[in-house]
């Protein structure tokens, strides 16, 4: 389902000043982009994005106290569309009558800020896309490794929040234990946090539930982390053919994003929380450009390479 935000909760985070359509405030934004109507008030509609919050800044309000009060008139009307979710005046100008009479008729908020519009502008967009940003939840853990956001999932009680326990114990942070709630930015980035609920909370099985930040201290937490590796832990299969070399490089998709996915096979004896420090350095690694199993391989293929030529 489509995040919304209504127009009551943009006025409260960033106080503006309601000057006419107060019974709109309800209305419902869906969509992160503002227009600015210059080519609107110049009566030119073809393209209209009515759905977007409309910005009238000095510009806009400049070429419309140009024209004729019939063309005022038309302007307005045309803007203030039944899908409009509000219109905001910008630089604390005075807000033409024809807007106010219109959208007081009409129920569509008319807003008005002293901030520049570029200003304005950013800092709604940036909200927007914070609250409007699609999101889901992950059963798992999300540490912070060497910099690196990991997410350790696998099937419960297989020891995902005691490897978080000992990566805190060894100097790295916590964001998030048994539930991640992931928002995706416009640019597919992922950036994982903890419900409100449960923040800073660990859950030990034969200890219950711990406070990390009070036992650790504020080093030991984080309270968002940019998402960046998945460590899938499962039961060792003897069967099963696991990865040696590391050239396979699988991935998961969360929302709408491809991860790094690492499968770690667990069985009595493994240090996981040393294996996935390990696997949080090669993956800043290959960020970097070195990737020691294509090195070996290309190591390999040269030995062998040079043994057939002396057998020749």
């Amino acid at each position: 389902m489509a995040k919304k935000v209504k127009v009551a909760e943009l006025v409260q985070q960033f106080q503006f000043e309601v000057v006419s359509g107060e019974k709109g405030l309800r209305r419902l934004i869906v969509v992160d982009d503002l227009n600015r109507p210059g080519l609107e008030m110049a009566g030119y509609f073809e393209y209209h994005s009515p759905e977007r919050i409309q910005l009238l800044g000095k510009t806009e309000l400049t070429f419309y106290h140009m024209l004729s009060k019939e063309d005022k008139l038309d302007r307005m009307s045309r803007l203030c569309n039944e899908d409009t979710p509000c219109i905001i005046v910008t630089r604390s100008f005075d807000v033409p009558e024809e807007l106010v009479q219109i959208s007081s008729e009409r129920d569509i908020p008319v807003l008005r800020s002293g901030m520049s519009t570029t200003s304005l502008s950013s800092r709604v967009t940036g909200f927007l896309e914070r609250k409007l940003a699609p999101t889901t939840t992950i059963h798992g853990v999300l540490v912070d490794v060497y910099g690196v956001g990991i997410i350790i999932t696998g099937s419960s009680g297989i020891g995902k929040s005691e490897t978080a326990l000992e990566l805190v114990k060894r100097g790295h942070r916590l964001i998030a234990d048994d539930a991640v709630e992931i928002r995706q930015s416009a640019d597919n980035q992922l950036d994982g946090t903890a419900p409100e609920l449960i923040r800073h909370l660990l859950e030990i099985r034969g200890v219950g539930i711990i406070n990390v930040m009070t036992l650790f201290g504020a080093g030991a937490i984080r309270n968002h982390k940019r998402i960046t590796l998945v460590v899938r832990l499962e039961n060792w299969q003897a069967d099963k053919q696991y990865d040696r070399l590391g050239l396979d490089e699988e991935t998961t998709r969360i929302i709408d994003t491809d991860v790094p996915l690492v499968t770690v096979p667990v069985r009595p004896g493994r240090n996981l929380a040393v294996i996935i420090e390990v696997a949080a350095m090669n993956f800043r690694l290959k960020r970097m450009g070195y990737n020691a199993a294509q090195q070996f391989t290309h190591k390999l293929t040269a030995t062998i390479a040079d043994d057939m030529d002396d057998l020749d």
